[in-house]
């Protein structure tokens, strides 16, 4: 009937998820959870801006950049960081419910990036370190651009649930 609305019974909200739940017991040391690709344009580098109020000319002056050696804008280090964010790619689908929350994060920026670079993020278990309730899980996170060079690596945990008893 018009204007009310066309109901369901078999479908349930809370059971459209992208994942089953997975806890600490579940994952292993090596496992990988690569993030999609993507390349950085012009738009990427002005919303970065906006989001940071970085405004030093190296990020958004072409001519300033190419005066100083580079063949491009050049993405401030936390761009490139934010490339590596887990909720970009499947992780804390994969944890679902478990994922308590991000704990820690470090990071060496290794080489340049610039406007007009495809990334490739990804993130491997290093390590898993077990508590009563909980667990920590430790990723080593990577970041190559389109000429396979490794841009930045760094480490980032996560807490997560153990599955319950």
């Amino acid at each position: 009937m018009r204007g009310e609305p066309d109901v369901d019974a078999g479908f349930d909200p809370a059971k459209h998820e992208m994942d089953q739940t997975h806890y600490f017991e579940d994952v292993a040391v090596g496992q990988e959870f690569p993030i999609p690709s993507r390349t950085l344009a012009d738009a990427n580098f002005a919303a970065f801006q906006l989001a940071s109020g970085d405004n030093h000319p190296i990020h958004y002056d072409i001519e300033y950049c190419r005066a100083r050696g580079h063949e491009n804008l050049l993405a401030h280090g936390f761009q490139a960081l934010i490339q590596t964010a887990p909720g970009a790619g499947m992780l804390p689908h994969y944890f679902g419910d478990a994922l308590i929350a991000f704990i820690e994060q470090s990071s060496k920026f290794l080489k340049p990036l610039y406007a007009g670079d495809t990334v490739y993020p990804m993130l491997s278990v290093t390590a898993l370190e077990p508590g009563r309730t909980t667990g920590v899980v430790v990723l080593r996170s990577t970041l190559h651009n389109q000429r396979r060079e490794l841009i930045l690596e760094g480490l980032q945990k996560i807490l997560v649930r153990k599955r319950p008893s």
